[in-house]
């Protein structure tokens, strides 16, 4: 008889043990984002530094694309890439930057699982949107100055949508098996999130179930993201620079350079954060540092992308010019 009991107590405990543990790994409802550590002095600094980067961002991106609807000069393929990289920069920056203001004031620090999911996954997906939208210009780059006569023809306004098209589904699609699988993450208690988005480092290191699975998914779908869109823009600015250097005189092969020396300073930034945040084999270290980098990804890229092709494209300064004068 006391042996059942016994029995019987030591089963409840179980049930009771493994109840607790089920309720530990499925009450996390919400998160809690810290920003950055700091004064209150400095915290509304940094808000006010993010709202004024994030302003002329979006001046500059939405500038971008009305100069190139409104001027015909500017109706050709590298500008139609462009119009889609301001396009995703508008949208890259708004999924983040106006949560991370009011996580810095501390007007809205929480943030609820689903969304936090969701900001992830379009975080990561835009990211490497941007990666296949780069590496397409590159090799209109490539068509427009190792083929010139051909250039018309080969790079075409349906060819054009295509790629364009192709680069934002495949974007999705590459992050979407890591999606769902950071989704089936569990957590057991912890919510606060050492950072001021939702961050796949952050995520993994809250996780109370083993992560190495998930780890080793964001190193290989980092990795064939990265590298494949940096093996089509490096190859294409071989030949690039190849045919550049082939060129009789100075001034055209200054002319050659000027229409992808934009691009290039671009690319540089980009995939220079881009590597350092994702192509890691842990996920776990480093996460303050990865706060500062996400920055370069977030608000400096986007925010430096319009000036960078403004000011070192001949064609968009003389368009902007016609505007200046004419008002």
């Amino acid at each position: 008889m006391a042996f059942e009991e016994c029995g019987k107590y030591t089963c409840n405990n179980q049930v009771d043990v493994m109840a607790g543990k089920q309720r530990n790994q499925t009450n996390v409802q919400e998160f809690i984002l810290l920003g950055f550590s700091g004064t209150w002095y400095l915290r509304v600094a940094i808000a006010v530094l993010f709202s004024v980067m994030y302003f002329l961002t979006i001046l500059g991106n939405i500038s971008i694309i009305a100069l190139v609807r409104t001027h015909s000069r500017l109706h050709t393929p590298m500008y139609f890439f462009l119009c889609n990289l301001s396009f995703l920069e508008i949208w890259y920056t708004t999924a983040c930057v106006p949560k991370a203001i009011g996580v810095m004031l501390g007007t809205s620090q929480t943030i609820s699982f689903t969304v936090c999911l969701l900001q992830l996954f379009f975080l990561l997906s835009m990211g490497a949107t941007e990666c296949f939208l780069l590496a397409v210009m590159a090799y209109d780059r490539y068509l427009a100055i190792c083929h010139p006569l051909h250039y018309s023809f080969l790079m075409n306004s349906t060819f054009c949508a295509q790629l364009a098209l192709l680069s934002w589904l495949c974007g999705f699609l590459a992050v979407s098996v890591l999606a769902a699988l950071i989704s089936r993450l569990s957590f057991c208690g912890n919510n606060v999130i050492n950072h001021f988005i939702c961050d796949i480092d952050s995520w993994i290191a809250l996780s109370c179930a083993k992560t190495h699975l998930i780890e080793l998914a964001t190193f290989i779908d980092s990795f064939i993201v990265v590298m494949v869109s940096c093996t089509v823009t490096l190859v294409s600015y071989i030949f690039i620079i190849s045919a550049i250097l082939r060129i009789p005189s100075a001034q055209g092969r200054q002319k050659a350079f000027s229409t992808c020396s934009a691009h290039l300073t671009v690319v540089t930034i980009w995939y220079g954060s881009g590597i350092f945040l994702y192509v890691k084999p842990s996920a776990q270290k480093s996460l303050d540092l990865n706060k500062t980098i996400n920055i370069f990804n977030t608000l400096v890229t986007p925010l430096l992308n319009p000036f960078i092709y403004t000011l070192r494209n001949k064609e968009v300064k003389e368009a902007l010019g016609k505007i200046v004068r004419g008002m």
